[in-house]
């Protein structure tokens, strides 16, 4: 059942549980660190994975959602850091672009034609363009 609709029209009940000393360690160590405010939000998620688990037959669909809950947080963290470095790299050509053009006679036409080129070359080699590229095509080889 969903953790929403059981909130909207189940209220809960109090049970007594007993636990070894090593298990409340356990939960008490870990509880906060997979953001629950309490041991009891902590011990009714892990007895819904544990369902999940058990409920399913063959448990694909129980590794599945982990698997799947696993990889989004990964990308996740590779997103952010991904965009950082993006961001920095935006900075760098920003920088390398204004030092050129503050020694660089360009018209705006030989400038046009040069980003079409540009747009072209890196349509045509999905993006694989090196500095030695450039080289050849300024040197006219």
């Amino acid at each position: 059942m969903d953790k929403s609709k059981q909130t909207q029209s189940e209220t809960k009940t109090r049970i007594p549980v007993w636990l070894y000393p090593s298990t409340v360690e356990g939960l008490d160590s870990m509880f906060a660190s997979d953001n629950c405010k309490s041991r009891s939000e902590y011990i009714e998620k892990a007895i819904r994975f544990y369902n999940g688990y058990v409920k399913s037959e063959d448990a694909t669909e129980f590794l599945a959602q982990t698997l799947a809950a696993t990889i989004q947080k990964t990308m996740g963290s590779s997103e952010n850091r991904i965009a950082g470095l993006l961001f920095r790299l935006a900075v760098e050509v920003s920088m390398m672009m204004n030092v050129l053009a503050s020694g660089l006679e360009i018209t705006d036409e030989e400038l046009s034609r040069l980003r079409g080129k540009c747009v072209g070359d890196i349509k045509r080699t999905s993006g694989r363009i090196t500095f030695d590229d450039a080289v050849k095509f300024q040197n006219g080889r």
